[in-house]
């Protein structure tokens, strides 16, 4: 029975789909380079839409995350934009958060079964991609129409002046502010990584918007926390039986070269332009998601919809997310493309006036 059951965690793989996921891996890995995010909004789905069980394609997504958040995060720090204090800081109470998040997901697979899994999976995701994504591209329009001008939210301003012991000092960030308003943004991090294995939703919003700190030094630190929370929930996963190696090392092949090139663009790019990224693949991805949760509901009983209309839904759902993949690439490397001309045709204009 045991052997049943593994079986059905781990699809077979075809050629086609072994290219799709490393197409996903490659994009998910250039998004991740450039807002700091695990890619995970990308990478999760996409394994799903392919037919990989949730838990599997939370966990097989965790464990191709801390490496490549490694790499990205040794790339942005000789850049300067990585604080590695704010990320252990953080790190600490997100590692928390995904062991505590894995004992959640266990449980209500244990309860519900696979279906329950998905869905519960699926709805996470829909809940805080609308919910973030709204707000995250609100902020970056209203960025955009400040001429992009990188300003300290208001409620950052207002924790930074409460001196509750004990204050740290994070200085890439130029940060100052209390341990105890670091903690639930990490906890919540970690919380998240475990359950849709996207962390950055929550950590660099949070590090943004309560902390105070700046776009880049956020999503440059944010894979800091991604390695050690990636690396822990890993570990804890593994011992539930549910890492697909041969899913990990397709994803991080492709992620492995997406997070370099994605790192050089957010030297290319206004800090603005990270934020209307984030906030665009963050609602396309929502719908995508939403469109695949009553196929769940129909495997637990809970509607009944014509197996017609199901898979329509379903083939809807992996057309859509196509599109958020291909408009996330169209979005980075157009506008690394862009800045680069940019700086070419300032230099042309240099040399000519020697």
């Amino acid at each position: 029975m045991d052997v049943a059951l593994d079986s059905l965690k781990f699809i077979d793989l075809t050629t086609s789909s072994i290219i799709f996921l490393f197409i996903v891996g490659f994009i998910g890995g250039l998004v991740s380079g450039f807002i700091g995010s695990g890619g995970a909004f990308v990478l999760t789905p996409g394994m799903m839409s392919l037919g990989v069980p949730g838990t599997v394609a939370v966990a097989s997504n965790m464990c191709h995350k801390f490496p490549k958040a490694l790499v990205g995060a040794i790339k942005r720090f000789r850049y300067g934009q990585v604080d590695i204090k704010l990320g252990l800081v953080m790190a600490a109470s997100a590692g928390i958060g995904v062991q505590v998040g894995i004992k959640i997901q266990n449980m209500i697979l244990a309860a519900w079964g696979q279906a329950g899994s998905n869905l519960y999976v699926s709805l996470s995701f829909v809940a805080v991609l609308v919910v973030v994504g709204s707000y995250v591209f609100y902020d970056a329009m209203k960025s955009r129409n400040n001429e992009g001008k990188d300003t300290t939210p208001a409620l950052a301003l207002k924790l930074q002046k409460i001196n509750l012991w004990p204050m740290i000092h994070f200085k890439t960030a130029n940060v100052r502010i209390s341990l105890w308003f670091t903690i639930p943004v990490g906890f919540a991090t970690g919380m998240l990584a475990a359950t849709i294995a996207v962390g950055g939703f929550i950590g660099v919003p949070g590090m943004i918007y309560v902390m105070g700190v700046g776009g880049l030094v956020s999503s440059a630190s944010e894979l800091v926390i991604a390695f050690v929370m990636g690396l822990g929930g890993t570990i804890n996963w593994a011992m539930h039986g549910m890492v697909d190696i041969r899913l990990t090392l397709i994803i991080l092949a492709g992620s492995l070269l997406g997070v370099q090139l994605g790192a050089i663009g957010t030297t290319l790019v206004r800090e603005v332009m990270i934020k209307i990224v984030m906030g665009s693949i963050m609602l396309i991805v929502a719908v995508s998601r939403a469109l695949a949760t009553p196929k769940y509901l129909v495997q637990l009983g809970l509607m009944d919809i014509a197996p017609e209309k199901v898979a329509i839904l379903d083939k809807t759902s992996f057309v859509i997310m196509c599109a958020a993949l291909t408009l996330g690439a169209v979005i980075i490397l157009g506008s690394m493309l862009k800045a680069r001309r940019a700086m070419a045709r300032q230099a042309q204009e240099a040399y000519g006036q020697v």
